[in-house]
């Protein structure tokens, strides 16, 4: 239907709906009571009584019983498929029609609960495809992203919840005039077996390192927005112009991963949202009162949407601690709970909640231009929606109070547990355990570090640098020559790209050779990457080692993720029901 036959979206009846008919299969549009409408057909088989219109005729007094309701328009009918004429006397034998089951169809529709909470709503306006794609907004990834996610490749998004007051009700949130923050930041990593996720929630008041931002203007020009050292996280966005590419930018800088999209969501979100699922469950192990985020709320479990909704997730003074820990905390909970709602099959099997889900979630939604269509959400949904919230972790980078400050209003890396979440996360390692297929895959990983080694004099290997501090290849290649005995070793330069992880490249027949480096490096079988030598200047086959960002310095042994949440790291699963305390 064009824009003109659907109407204005307010004006849309929330009774006339496009709903599944579990009986065919297929979607009709449902009119209020009021409407005139065709009779339905007869039941096969039915030997008395006037036949009724049947096909095409049926259709068109449908289509005209409709129009006789002002300012209605009705799609024309709809091609149904009809089954090849059966020879006399087979009609008897035919096999009854399987039906479809209603709760998968729209379990599939609505599977992606929101990237967490947005694309389940995207998705679940599958139906709605070109008014919703009007609903939503999107902005340039600037070649910060890796050009979007693939079907057959872990997935990282990027979650912006930003303090920007748009919208009317919002006056009393966020700086007035403010253009907003990375208020709100949540990298979620999604495996590529789709059997598990996390969700790394990066504190906004992080002291961390903004890079250059090449950035698309409003008239589509191209400026770059210079970096800056030692700030907040959350002037990643909207401070000097910058843009959520920007954020990407810098979460790439942080962990070392590079997201695939990014979804940015204001206040409104979270109200129109939990309204439209009709309110969420929340626990509080003690009463709130807490008048800066307007939330007043007695020990126990309770119902929570639109403005009570925003004003739990916004409420850290009287939890934990009363910092931005604390709230990260109780918005993990929040959205926890969230999913569980979406998940339910109170949500699932409604029409009424799914229609709304499909309108906030477009509206309360900006992404990047690779993301920017229902068809492309729904695609993204449908992968998501294949996670069991028992093996989604909540999580938060590990980091410890500025030592720089008498006063704690920062934090900081808490560098080793912080480097072990971020190489996890890297080599798509869960934080739960789940199936059995990925214990078997890290234990192939880890067979590679199995085997004879040969000696280092027959270690041949070139050395490049791919992202460590500048000379760190010819350094390495001075100990590998002088002190490990690898007397064949050169230094080829850099490398055409940086990477976040040291990397050991080797033929199958140099395997004797690549475990022995291993063992001399610290590489773990995660680093080794079993593959294709390279010929030298003298023709002869030779590994490539290339140093990325986690190189250390020439002798110091690198150390590679466990396959474990290191200790002392928060973390919470989606299937259960916690009480902020």
């Amino acid at each position: 239907m064009d824009a003109q036959g659907r109407g204005r979206a307010e004006d849309i009846d929330p009774a006339d709906q496009w709903v599944l008919n579990p009986d065919t299969g297929e979607y009709e549009l449902r009119l209020t009571p009021s409407a005139p409408q065709s009779a339905p057909p007869a039941p096969r088989g039915a030997g008395s009584g006037a036949p009724g219109p049947s096909g095409p005729a049926r259709a068109r007094t449908a289509q005209a019983s409709a129009a006789t309701t002002p300012g209605r328009a009705v799609p024309g009918p709809r091609k149904r498929r009809t089954a090849p004429e059966e020879p006399p006397g087979r009609r008897g034998r035919r096999r009854p029609v399987k039906k479809r089951s209603t709760g998968r169809k729209v379990l599939l529709w609505t599977g992606g609960t929101m990237a967490f909470v947005v694309l389940g709503a995207a998705a679940a306006g599958y139906l709605y495809l070109e008014h919703l794609n009007d609903n939503i907004q999107s902005v340039a990834d600037d070649g910060a992203s890796t050009g979007g996610f693939q079907k057959d490749k872990a997935i990282n998004i990027l979650l912006i919840g930003t303090d920007k007051r748009t919208g009317d009700g919002n006056e009393g949130y966020g700086d007035s005039g403010s253009v907003g923050h990375a208020d709100t930041t949540i990298l979620l990593h999604v495996s590529k077996d789709r059997s598990n996720a996390t969700a790394l929630s990066i504190p906004r008041d992080l002291i961390v390192d903004i890079p250059d931002c090449p950035t698309t203007q409003e008239d589509g020009t191209q400026k770059v927005i210079p970096g800056s050292t030692g700030v907040r996280f959350n002037t990643s966005l909207g401070q000097d112009g910058r843009t959520p590419s920007c954020t990407m930018r810098t979460v790439t800088e942080l962990t070392g991963v590079t997201p695939d999209n990014f979804m940015v969501a204001d206040f409104n979100a979270v109200k129109t949202l939990t309204s439209a699922v009709g309110g969420v469950d929340v626990c509080l192990a003690k009463d709130i009162d807490d008048p800066d985020s307007h939330l007043e709320l007695s020990a126990g479990t309770h119902t929570i949407e639109g403005e009570q909704a925003l004003a739990f997730v916004r409420t850290r003074h009287s939890v934990g601690f009363g910092g931005d820990l604390s709230r990260i905390e109780i918005q993990q909970q929040f959205l926890s709970a969230l999913m569980r709602k979406l998940k339910s099959n109170d949500t699932l099997t409604s029409p009424s909640k799914m229609v709304k889900l499909a309108e906030a979630g477009t509206k309360a939604l900006t992404v990047d231009a690779k993301l920017d269509s229902i068809g492309k959400l729904k695609d993204l949904g449908l992968e998501l929606g294949k996670l069991n919230t028992k093996n989604l972790t909540f999580t938060t980078v590990p980091v410890v109070d500025n030592p720089a400050e008498k006063v704690a209003a920062t934090v900081v890396l808490k560098e080793a547990p912080a480097a072990e979440v971020f190489g996890m996360i890297r080599n798509d390692i869960s934080f739960t355990e789940v199936k059995q297929q990925q214990k078997q895959e890290a234990a192939a990983v880890a067979a590679r570090l199995k085997g004879t080694k040969s000696d280092p004099s027959e270690v041949r290997v070139r050395v490049l640098n791919g992202g460590a501090v500048s000379g760190s290849a010819q350094k390495e290649l001075q100990y590998l020559q002088t002190e490990a005995g690898v007397t064949r070793s050169e230094n080829a330069g850099n490398a055409p790209a940086e990477l976040a992880r040291t990397t050991l490249e080797y033929a199958p027949d140099q395997a004797d050779q690549a475990r022995a480096l291993a063992e001399i490096l610290g590489l773990s079988g995660a680093a080794m990457k079993p593959g294709r030598s390279v010929t030298n200047a003298q023709g002869l086959p030779t590994m490539t080692l290339t140093l990325g960002k986690d190189f250390k310095g020439a002798g110091v042994k690198l150390n590679a993720p466990s396959g474990k949440a290191p200790e002392g790291v928060e973390k919470s699963t989606a299937d259960k029901v916690q009480c902020a305390k």
